[in-house]
């Protein structure tokens, strides 16, 4: 009996280690090397058709299922928000409501029904706030048969159902053991492999290795989240000297972007297993890394990004002007730090299809960890970049000028809103100038720019409409 158990378990050691080859071989054969080389073997691709044609079929049964069953609430998210907000200006709009009075009133005078206009706006914003709604993941038409979006789903067929269950055995039992394999060898490598680059003298042949690297380890990483990327326009990928700047969705925005080609990052030093990446990656290529106190002084993150680009055989720096994620439908506003710095612009738009996977990362809900997770085991990553025509600061333009034509070129071509609400409205509360804004032109419109700009004494009138709060 004993002999048996022994033959028995050694049977299931050779299974098992037979599997765990044949498991290492495929992935090293079919994923790794031609990952390593830039090449597809159109496994992905097929893998993307098949699930089009899965989240078609569900849809339709969905739609079906609420057909029959009309009681079921039927989600309708709208992409431009519940309210359907007026365009104009804030004259304009006073000036509507100023024309529905019998009497008429001036240009300098105050009118009661002006406080209407801040109490629609203020209950605009309490009903549906477009700057925090940006934060929290994209609502999708319909359900895309992944966790995320079921709080919307009722129980419509068996065969859904059981379509839902097969889906959740791939993609945790088989998809993800193999992302996250695939994504500890990239990683591993990129350290293993740029520590091993520093150690050569400061020649072409460095930055070449180094270049290879940098890309193979991405390539390797990007295989792990099943990312199909599409580039367009790839005569306008950002050149050695320039400055790369993009919208920003997610981390893995910079996988996706350095998938295609080598950047110099910026950004604050850590500590842990990322500083441990951080100082591998800085030997073998100019990465431009901060201590935290440095990332408070504008004046030194200017003079080190300068000195970077003077040197035209730097490596383009990736900069993500928003600083801080955004929920894949808008741009936000773009800081102006990266656009004095001079230098040519080389403008990116990134566009996450939704349908497969949530590439948002929200910080406030979700640790790195639990948001890699979240990406290791969704369908896959589907994703458009955009590299738009190098753009230069034009002669009269100041750097916020220049920040939002840029922003205003990225949002068109990815098909975003163009919102000029700062990000780090998601953690910290509105800035005094943003109010005190609104207060000078609300008292410019009723004072008038003749009354503010003459040299005669203002009435008492007067002076309490210009110190209005």
């Amino acid at each position: 009996m004993t002999d048996l158990c022994k033959v028995g378990m050694e049977d299931l050691w050779s299974i098992a280690t037979l599997l765990l080859q044949v498991w290492f071989s495929v992935m090293v054969g079919l994923i790794m090397i031609p990952a390593m080389f830039g090449l597809s073997l159109g496994v992905t691709s097929v893998y993307i058709q098949i699930l089009v044609k899965i989240l078609e079929w569900a849809t339709l049964r969905i739609q079906r299922g609420h057909r029959d069953r009309p009681t079921l609430p039927v989600p309708a998210p709208l992409p431009n928000g519940l309210i359907q907000r007026e365009g104009g200006s804030m004259e304009q709009e006073m000036g509507e409501l100023r024309r529905y009075r019998t009497q008429s009133i001036s240009r300098g005078d105050f009118a009661l029904s002006d406080s209407f206009y801040f109490y629609r706006k203020g209950l605009e914003s309490i009903v549906d706030d477009q700057v925090t709604q940006r934060f929290s993941s994209e609502e999708l038409v319909s359900w895309n048969l992944l966790t995320r979006t079921n709080h919307n789903f009722h129980y419509i067929s068996l065969r859904l159902t059981v379509i839902w269950g097969l889906g959740v055995i791939i993609r945790y039992c088989v998809l993800f053991p193999l992302r996250i394999t695939l994504a500890i060898i990239g990683l591993s490598w990129l350290v293993i492999g740029t520590t091993l680059v520093g150690f050569l003298p400061n020649r072409r042949v460095k930055n070449w290795l180094s270049e290879l690297v940098h890309l193979m380890c991405y390539r390797i990483c990007a295989r792990g989240l099943s990312a199909t990327i599409q580039y367009h326009n790839k005569k306008n990928k950002p050149q050695k000297g320039g400055i790369c700047v993009a919208n920003h969705t997610s981390p893995i925005d910079i996988v996706i972007l350095a998938n295609d080609g080598c950047y110099a990052m910026v950004g604050q030093s850590h500590s842990g297993l990322m500083g441990v990446i951080q100082r591998s990656m800085v030997r073998s290529c100019p990465h431009v890394w901060f201590e935290r106190s440095e990332m408070r002084d504008r004046h030194a993150v200017t003079s080190r990004l300068s000195a970077h680009v003077a040197a035209k055989s730097n490596l383009p720096i990736l900069i993500f002007p928003e600083g801080t994620c955004i929920n894949n439908t808008s741009v936000m506003m773009f800081k102006k730090g990266s656009f004095e710095i001079g230098g040519t612009i080389y403008p990116v738009a990134i566009k996450y299809d939704p349908r497969f996977g949530d590439a948002f990362w929200n910080s406030a809900k979700y640790n790195m960890v639990s948001y890699l997770l979240r990406m290791m085991t969704s369908w896959a990553i589907v994703v458009n970049v955009w590299y738009l025509p190098p753009m230069t600061r034009q002669e009269g333009e100041d750097a916020t000028q220049f920040a939002n034509r840029v922003k205003s070129a990225i949002a068109h071509q990815g098909g975003l809103l163009d919102m000029a609400w700062d990000g780090s409205l998601k953690r910290d509360k509105v800035k005094e100038e943003f109010k005190e804004q609104q207060q000078k032109m609300y008292s410019s419109m009723v004072v008038g720019k003749k009354g503010r700009n003459s040299q005669e004494p203002h009435t008492a009138s007067t002076r309490r409409q210009c110190h209005w709060n």
